[in-house]
């Protein structure tokens, strides 16, 4: 009888089945309104400082907006927000429209004698020093296009020099994923470029471009709002730049290691001296001071914005407490030689008073968040009740850049608290849930079925109560996945929290998710570069394969698998037993069920791409053996879905 009552009430929505559906964007509610007057109100005042730094040292900028592929795709547009003209209308957050008509300013900037800057042609930014002979790039934008443009137009102004050596600070693409864009394509003309980069970057590279690849990029695409076009109703930048540029993302392999602060190299006559900041905004980062030219590039970790703990995208938890360990060291070490500072996001800053008093701050801003994570942590409270109720003091929030345009209070400290304690938060009726769907159904039916919760939806909406009626909502989308009107319904809420929000990410994140809602299709996102696969070491590629094998298709099937690649006079053994696949690299095995040769792009495209042995065989495989063992592996092997769902089952 219980099951029967709760068959019932998952029935369709008779409401749902009565109106259709209204999937028209919405313009900013009364409570949304006013959400926007109350942050205007609790603005600091402003000094007029970030858009002076923003704006120091203007050259020029590219006479047409537009960057292109070769074959006429554009990729960039610089003047995607030249709409933005005077207060910020009331779907967007006064504090983020601000920040964003200061961060969109585009174009060649001069820092100091002998160094400029390359602003607003991507996410982040493109670091230009004069070398004896040449220039030194650091941070080449994260496509080949951008990049060339961005080296084309300081050619135009400052002269034609060769590059002469490239710095990755971080292993994140949008730090190296242009650098072919800025050197010769012939690899002979480029063997004299020194590319550098901090200890363990390809290894760091090929865990978020290859091991967790596929889920980050789909994810990015909400983060840094892909499907979305700029606007006063859409995408409003990511908090430390615009958007993604849409280009081929690419990957040299670095040919000098820095490993240690204080280590020092003498690069086409320039002196740069170098700090390890691992683990904090990525896993393998450093900074570059310039001690002739006075000059202090911070790749990541002092910013226009509060940064994250942990992206939204997702990626390995990051160290709050180291990040606020390298700021103090880069204060003790650089506060009084640095007469001008650099990051590879947002403006600079100039003075020695003023570089030593904005790292002090930023590194206040991560410590406090850090302790008072830890302090409410060990009284009991949990992640949700901490981000409900941490805030930076008011000598920190009085600073524009500690503000959350791109991470948050709210999601840094759950970042924290994760990276001591792990997800769990003790309470055993959270230690087993049910999956999304079916708890979806059971309140539904607890709540008194489909129109009932409807109902509560719209009066929460009423009311404001955006993230009430957003929890109600998705419990109904999960339970009715065909249910029209509450899908509308929830990216109507979505929406509103997106124009309230002034981190650009959180709005990213909303608004692509009622785009999604409302149109039943999920939005464009990378699914990775051949490129950036290219330059992977083969052991790190080949042990991602194991993450991709699906063990019910093997059952208890196993297997050995010779690999010979002759471009690289590379082998690897692959066994497969247990439903786990173990890889060993330089061996091979006497008795194998299948030897393959061929050179690597063809052994691992064949692998880890999907295409049909047969293709492969005619350009060039060679496979000895037993060809039905191949087949059987190649079947079990998973190609992720590059759009899985996010907001609907």
């Amino acid at each position: 009888m219980r099951r029967l009552i709760l068959i019932a009430c998952l029935g369709t929505s008779t409401l749902a089945l009565g109106q259709t559906p209204d999937l028209s964007p919405k313009p900013a509610s009364p409570a949304t309104q006013a959400a926007q007057s109350k942050m205007k109100a609790s603005l600091p005042p402003d000094n007029g400082d970030d858009l002076r730094f923003a704006e120091r040292g203007f050259i020029a900028t590219r006479k047409d907006p537009l960057i292109k592929t070769a074959d006429g795709k554009q990729v960039w547009n610089l003047d995607a927000y030249a709409w933005m003209k005077g207060d910020a209308p009331p779907t967007v957050n006064p504090s983020l429209w601000r920040h964003m008509s200061i961060l969109r300013k585009h174009g060649l900037f001069k820092l100091t004698e002998g160094m400029w800057q390359v602003r607003g042609f991507d996410v982040s930014n493109m670091t230009v020093v004069a070398g004896k002979t040449g220039w030194i790039l650091i941070d080449p934008l994260i496509t080949a296009e951008a990049a060339r443009a961005a080296l084309e137009l300081v050619n135009e102004h400052l002269g034609q020099r060769p590059v002469t050596a490239v710095i990755y600070t971080h292993s994140h693409s949008d730090h190296f994923g242009g650098v072919k864009g800025v050197l010769p394509d012939d690899p002979a003309a480029r063997a004299g470029v020194q590319i550098i980069a901090p200890e363990h970057f390809i290894a760091e590279t090929a865990s978020e471009n290859v091991m967790a690849g596929p889920a980050m990029s789909r994810r990015a695409g909400y983060q840094f709002g892909t499907g979305l076009t700029p606007g006063p109703q859409g995408q409003m930048g990511s908090g430390i730049g615009a958007g993604l540029s849409s280009g081929q993302i690419t990957l040299l392999p670095p040919t000098l290691t820095i490993r240690k602060t204080g280590e020092t190299h003498l690069v086409d006559g320039v002196r740069l001296e170098f700090q390890m900041v691992p683990e904090t905004e990525a896993p393998a980062e450093m900074n570059v001071m310039l001690p002739e030219r006075r000059t202090l590039v911070i790749g990541e970790i002092a910013t226009c914005s509060l940064h994250n703990i942990l992206t939204p995208r997702g990626a390995k938890v990051r160290d709050a407490h180291k990040w606020a360990g390298f700021l103090t060291e880069a204060v003790r070490l650089y506060g009084d030689r640095a007469n001008a500072f650099a990051s590879s996001h947002c403006w600079p800053r100039f003075g020695t008073a003023e570089i030593k008093r904005y790292l002090s701050i930023q590194r206040d801003n991560y410590k406090y968040l850090h302790d008072q994570t830890v302090r409410a942590m060990n009284t009991g409270a949990t992640p949700v009740e901490i981000a409900e109720s941490l805030a930076p003091p008011p000598a920190i929030a009085s600073e524009w850049t500690t503000h959350g345009y791109y991470g948050t209070y709210n999601h840094n400290s759950k970042a924290v608290y994760q990276r001591y304690l792990g997800w769990y938060d003790a309470n055993p009726a959270n230690l087993n849930p049910h999956v999304p769907s079916e708890r979806g159904k059971r309140m539904v039916a607890a709540l008194g079925g489909a129109d009932r919760v409807l109902a509560l939806a719209k009066t929460a909406m009423a009311a404001g109560d955006y993230r009430w009626s957003s929890d109600l909502l998705n419990q109904l989308v999960f339970a009715e996945p065909g249910n029209g009107m509450a899908k509308a319904l929830l990216a109507d809420s979505y929406e509103q929290q997106g124009y309230q929000a002034e981190s650009a990410i959180w709005r990213n994140q909303f608004l692509a998710a009622a785009n999604e809602l409302r149109s039943s299709r999920t939005f464009p996102s990378s699914t990775g570069s051949s490129e950036v696969v290219g330059a992977i070491p083969t052991d790190l590629l080949i042990d991602s394969l194991a993450t991709r094998l699906v063990p019910e298709k093997l059952g208890d099937r196993t297997m050995t698998i010779n690999l010979a690649l002759t471009d690289r006079q590379e082998k690897a053994l692959l066994r497969v037993a247990n439903g786990v696949m173990v890889t060993e690299m330089a061996l091979a095995a006497d008795k194998p069920d299948v030897t393959i040769t061929g050179p690597r792009p063809l052994v691992l495209g064949l692998l880890l791409t999907g295409v049909p042995l047969e293709r492969m065989q005619a350009a060039g495989l060679k496979v000895d053996g037993n060809v039905e063992t191949l087949k059987a592996l190649l079947a079990a092997i998973e190609a992720p879905d590059p759009a899985f769902a996010i907001v609907t089952p």
